[in-house]
C-alpha cells in the first residue's frame, strides 16, 4: 500500500511538472524579443525627435528626457540580462523583481514618447506645424511593445512560459501586506500616589495626630521606655534587658518613694520620655501596608496566589538557545531580503541558533546565515 502512495505521488509530481522551456542560448524567447526592441529604439533615439531630418535636437540633447524615455528602459533591460549570465547577482530595485521593474521602466517611456506626439498636436492645432519628427513615432511604438513583452505577456501564449514554474520565494518587506492602522488609546491622567520618600509636612502631621487618636488603649498603656509608669503609680527603673526575676520576689518588697524634691527635680526628663513613647506608640499602631514597597507586596501576592497568570516578560522574548532541526521537505533558507542563501532537507539535521517564533536562523556548516520562515513540521533534536 505504502508503494502504491509513492508511486501515485510520482506520478502527480510529474504530471505537474512544467515543460522545459527552449529559447536563444541561456535567454528565453521573451527577453530575446525585448532585448531586440530595446536595441532598435536605442539607436533611432539618437535621430532629431524636431524639426527636419538631420537638424533637431536628438532626446540626448533635450535636457534630462533622455532619462525616463530611453535611460531607465536601458537600465531595466540590462538587469535582465544580468540575471541570465550571474543568476546570484542583483535580483532586485527596491522591492521590485527585475520584471516588475521593468514593466514600470517601459510603461513610463510610453507615456512619455505619447506626451511628445501629444504636444505636436497642440502646436498643430494652434496654427503651428507638427513638431515631431517620425522618430517620435517609431520610440512610442517600440516602447510600446516592450509593454507587451512586460506587462502583458504573462497573457500572452508565446511568452507565458516564461513566467510558468519558478520557484516561490518569501516577498521582500515592502512588498509583503500592511499592517492594520489600530487607534490610538486615550490618554488617561495617573491618579497621585503616596510618596514614601515625601517630606514632612503639615498633611502629614495631621493624619499622625488622627491615628494616635484612634489607636488602641492597649498600645498607650505599654511600657516602652524605662520609665514607663507601672500599674500603681511608681516609675520602673530596670534596665531595657528582660528581667528574669520570678513574680513572687516583688510580693513581699516594699514599695521605695522619692521625696518630692528629687520627683520635680526628674519631672522635665520624664516628660521627655513620655513624648518619645508616644511617637513609638504611633509608629507602631500604623498599618504596614501604607509603608510597604510595591515590590515587596508583589511578592507576597505571587507568593498567596501561585495559581497567577501573569508571566515574566522573558517568556516571550526570542529564545537564543542552539538546538537541531530536520524539515519535512527541502526548504531555502534565505536572506534579509528575501534571496535563497542555501537549502535544507529532511536528509540532515540543520542548526537553529536562533528562535524567533514565525521564523529560525539557521546556520549553514560553512558559516553562512540564512532565515527559514516555513516552520511548519519542524522536528527539535
Amino acid at each position: 500500500m505504502t508503494d502504491e502512495k509513492q508511486d501515485g505521488n510520482i506520478d502527480e509530481a510529474v504530471a505537474t511538472e512544467e515543460p522545459p522551456q527552449y529559447g536563444v542560448g541561456p535567454f528565453s524567447i521573451r527577453e530575446v524579443a525585448l532585448a531586440g526592441t530595446w536595441l532598435v529604439a536605442f539607436v533611432v533615439s539618437f535621430f532629431p525627435i524636431y524639426g527636419d531630418l538631420g537638424v533637431g535636437p536628438s532626446v540626448w540633447s533635450s535636457g534630462i528626457d533622455w532619462v525616463l524615455t530611453v535611460g531607465v528602459p536601458t537600465v531595466a533591460v540590462f538587469l535582465i540580462v544580468l540575471r541570465r549570465l550571474s543568476p546570484q547577482g542583483i535580483r532586485r530595485v527596491g522591492s521590485l523583481g527585475i520584471d516588475q521593474f521593468a514593466s514600470v521602466a517601459f510603461s513610463v517611456a510610453t507615456v512619455l514618447w505619447l506626451t511628445i506626439i501629444w504636444n505636436s498636436f497642440i502646436q498643430l492645432a494652434s496654427g503651428r506645424a507638427f513638431l515631431g519628427t517620425w522618430v517620435v513615432w517609431v520610440e512610442f511604438f517600440l516602447m510600446l511593445a516592450g509593454v507587451f513583452l512586460t506587462v502583458l505577456a504573462p497573457f500572452i501564449a508565446p511568452f507565458a512560459q516564461d513566467f510558468r514554474g519558478r520557484p516561490e520565494v518569501p516577498a521582500h518587506r515592502n512588498a509583503r501586506p500592511v499592517l492594520p492602522v489600530s487607534p490610538r488609546p486615550a490618554f488617561v491622567r495617573p491618579e497621585p500616589a503616596a510618596d514614601e520618600d515625601a517630606p514632612y509636612s503639615e498633611d502629614t502631621a495631621t493624619a499622625d495626630e488622627n491615628a494616635y487618636e484612634a489607636a488602641p488603649a492597649h498600645a498607650a498603656q505599654a511600657p516602652a521606655t524605662p520609665y514607663a509608669a507601672s500599674a500603681d503609680g511608681s516609675e520602673a527603673t530596670a534596665d531595657a534587658g528582660v528581667d528574669d526575676t520570678p513574680r513572687g520576689a516583688y510580693d513581699d518588697a516594699e514599695t521605695t518613694v522619692l521625696p518630692l524634691d528629687e520627683q520635680d527635680a526628674d519631672a522635665d526628663a520624664r516628660a521627655d520620655v513620655a513624648a518619645a513613647a508616644t511617637a513609638t506608640t504611633v509608629a507602631a499602631d500604623r498599618p504596614e501596608a501604607a509603608t510597604e514597597p510595591v515590590h515587596a507586596r508583589e511578592s507576597f501576592e505571587h507568593v498567596e496566589n501561585p495559581s497567577s497568570t501573569v508571566e515574566p516578560a522573558a517568556a516571550t522574548a526570542p529564545q537564543h538557545q542552539a538546538f537541531w532541526a530536520l524539515v519535512p521537505e527541502e526548504r531555502d533558507i534565505v536572506d534579509e531580503i528575501g534571496i535563497p542563501v542555501f537549502r535544507i532537507g529532511p536528509t540532515a539535521w540543520a542548526l537553529v541558533i536562533e528562535d524567533r517564533g514565525d521564523a529560525f536562523v539557521v546556520r549553514h556548516e560553512d558559516g553562512r546565515i540564512g532565515y527559514l520562515h516555513d516552520v511548519s513540521g519542524v522536528t527539535r533534536g
